[in-house]
C-alpha cells in the first residue's frame, strides 16, 4: 500500500482469486490472491538495495527464486556463475538486478538476451552500457501559439446574447 495511507480506514474486498483494497471510492491495490501455507511473492526492487551492500547473504537467500523476474535473468545468473562462481557471480548478478530496479526491467532483459544470444561474457558494466545506449526518444521543440484573446471575447459576448 502507499505510504500516504498508513493509519487510513481501508475497505477490502477478497475474491476467489484477488484482494482489492479501496480508500473511499478509489481502487488503491489490486492483486493476486496467494493459495496454501508458506505464500509469498517477494519484489526484487523492495529488497536489492540490502543484496547488492551484503551480497554474501543471496547464495543462502529465502525467496531467491523470487530474485529472477524472467527465464533471461535466470539465464543470465546461470551464464555469470560459470567463470564467476560463488560471491563474485552473485555481486554480478546482484548489481544487473540494482540496474534493472533503477532503470527499466525491459531494457536491462533486452540486452541480456542480446548478450546471451551472441554468446558474450555478461558483466554488469557491459549490461550497462548496452542499457545507455538504448533508443532514447527525441523531445521534439514545441511552439507556443499565439492565442488571440478577442475570439475568446467574441464567443463569449455571443454565448451571453
Amino acid at each position: 500500500m502507499p505510504s500516504r495511507l498508513i493509519g487510513e480506514p481501508l475497505r477490502v474486498h477478497l475474491y476467489e482469486d484477488r484482494i482489492e483494497a479501496y480508500f473511499g471510492d478509489k481502487l488503491e491495490l489490486a492483486c493476486e490472491r496467494l493459495r496454501g501455507r508458506n505464500g509469498h511473492r517477494i519484489d526484487y526492487r523492495h529488497v536489492i538495495w540490502s543484496l547488492v551492500r551484503k551480497p554474501g547473504g543471496f547464495a543462502r537467500y529465502v525467496y531467491r527464486e523470487e530474485m529472477f523476474p524472467s527465464v533471461v535473468f535466470r539465464r543470465a545468473y546461470d551464464a555469470i556463475q560459470t567463470p564467476h562462481h560463488g560471491t563474485a557471480g552473485d555481486l554480478e548478478y546482484l548489481r544487473i538486478l540494482h540496474l534493472a530496479a533503477s532503470t527499466m526491467q525491459t531494457d536491462v532483459e533486452a540486452a541480456l538476451a542480446g548478450l546471451l544470444d551472441q554468446a558474450e561474457p555478461i558483466a554488469a558494466d557491459r549490461v550497462k552500457e548496452l542499457v545507455g545506449h538504448a533508443a532514447t526518444p527525441e523531445i521534439p521543440d514545441l511552439v507556443a501559439p499565439d492565442v488571440d484573446l478577442l475570439a475568446y471575447d467574441q464567443l463569449l459576448t455571443e454565448v451571453a446574447a
